[in-house]
Order: C-alpha cells, then sequence, then structure tokens
C-alpha cells in the first residue's frame, strides 16, 4: 500500500465505489499501465470478465443418414478461463462491497433494477464488477476522480 500511495493516481483510483486501499494496490502492481488496454472489452478478458463463445462438433449426422446437418448448440459457454485470478478477485470483491454497502451508490441500484428485472444474483453481481472494472479503467486513463453521473450510460 505504501508503495502504490506514492503514486498520485492511486488517490485518484480509491474514489471509485468499492475500490479501498487495499485493492487500488493490488490493481495497480498488477496492471501497471492502463494503456496495455485499447477497449474495456480487453480488460474485461484480462480481468476474467469476457464470455467465451467458442464450440465444437456443431455439426451432427442427419437421421436419416445423409449428409451433415449444423446442430442447435447453446453458444454461450461461460466466461474465459485464461484470466489474472487476483485482479478477477479485486473486482468481483468491490461488486460485493458496493452490493452488500453502499445503499446509496448508483451501483448498487443498478444491481437493485437488474435483480427486480428478474437476473440471476451471480450474473446482476458480474454486470456490476463488469461496470466496475470500465470505470476503474477509465478513471485510470482520464486520471480524472470518479463522477457517479459521468459513468452512467444515456438512457
Amino acid at each position: 500500500m505504501q508503495e502504490a500511495h506514492r503514486h498520485p493516481i492511486s488517490r485518484v483510483l480509491e474514489t471509485c465505489p468499492g475500490l479501498g486501499p487495499i485493492r487500488v494496490a493490488q490493481m495497480m502492481s498488477i496492471v501497471v499501465s492502463p494503456g496495455r488496454f485499447r477497449t474495456k472489452r480487453q480488460f474485461w478478458s484480462y480481468c476474467g470478465f469476457a464470455i467465451v463463445t467458442r464450440s465444437s462438433s456443431d455439426w451432427v449426422q442427419k437421421k436419416d443418414g445423409g449428409g451433415w446437418e449444423r446442430a442447435k448448440v447453446e453458444q454461450t459457454r461461460g466466461l474465459n478461463l485464461n484470466h489474472n485470478h487476483v485482479l478477477k478477485h479485486v473486482f468481483k470483491g468491490a461488486a460485493t462491497t458496493v452490493i452488500t454497502q453502499l445503499a446509496s451508490d448508483p451501483l448498487h441500484q443498478d444491481y437493485q433494477r437488474l435483480i427486480a428485472a428478474g437476473t440471476k444474483p451471480n450474473l446482476a453481481k458480474l454486470t456490476i464488477a463488469r461496470k466496475l472494472a470500465a470505470i476503474a479503467l477509465s478513471v485510470w486513463k482520464s486520471k480524472e476522480k470518479y463522477d457517479p453521473t459521468k459513468h452512467r450510460k444515456k438512457g
């Protein structure tokens, strides 16, 4: 933590909801530079929040024995397995903090909306973790403190 606090960006990152000094220090030591990631989706993949849609054996033989046909397979296979486990733990822990302790935060209200719409709690938490990762990357790149009104989708 002491080493992380030598960098002024650590205090900026700590303004993000759910990210305290320990989580920021862990994140900074792993990511090092936000410029490594051009988009939030690349960062999500590094954090283990990217959805895997690959599949194999999509073709099955027709019942009449004449030829092959495309099988009806579910494309979504879950989250990517090649990721940084500590970074995933950091953002899922931050999401848990937002969900359980920060009732006035807009992200907590987003979680409540997702639950009310019928989303499973684990998927709603994943959505909040993704939002936190995107916010942290944006704040880090812009070097501006977190502003809840600025990091909202226009809808």
